[in-house]
């Protein structure tokens, strides 16, 4: 999909508040509300817009242990980054997983009620026989840093 300038502020605008209304968003990007309902459609349409959420500030609701993961596979066939990926989009738990070139193959975050709760994933994980050779935990202390790419600064 093809993206413009217009389409660019749209997002950027949608992604500061994505409950602004359609007519404050049109004014924003400086449209008629009506063509810009319908580039925020067919940006709905095209897959670009993904969805609508709130950031919620878990430590308000309940604690939680945020804890970051390097996974090395054993083997590096396509099949078995499939049969992780898999596993992992199952795991609810499992709230990013990125994969990586050079000495890590995956680092996972992982949001569980406890060190407890999570180790019971882990082993979950290891008993599927996905390929696992090695994991290293990192328990995060505090977020410093969290947000998405700021689409302001792209064309």
């Amino acid at each position: 999909m093809k993206l413009d300038r217009i389409d660019f502020k749209i997002l950027a605008a949608l992604q500061q508040d994505g409950r602004m209304t359609k007519l404050r968003l049109a004014e924003a990007v400086n449209l008629s509300p009506t063509a810009c309902w319908e580039r925020l459609s067919r940006l709905e349409r095209g897959g670009v817009i993904l969805g609508y959420t709130a950031r919620i500030n878990l430590d308000a609701v309940a604690r939680r242990t945020s804890v970051l993961v390097e996974i090395m596979l054993k083997s590096h066939q396509q099949a078995d980054f499939q049969r992780f990926e898999a596993a992992v989009l199952g795991e609810p738990g499992i709230v990013a997983c990125d994969a990586t070139g050079g000495g890590v193959d995956y680092i996972l975050k992982v949001v569980a009620d406890d060190i407890d709760a999570y180790q019971r994933l882990i082993d979950r994980l290891l008993t599927q026989d996905l390929g696992i050779d090695r994991y290293f935990t990192y328990i995060v202390t505090k977020s410093v840093k969290s947000t998405q790419a700021p689409l302001a600064r792209l064309p």
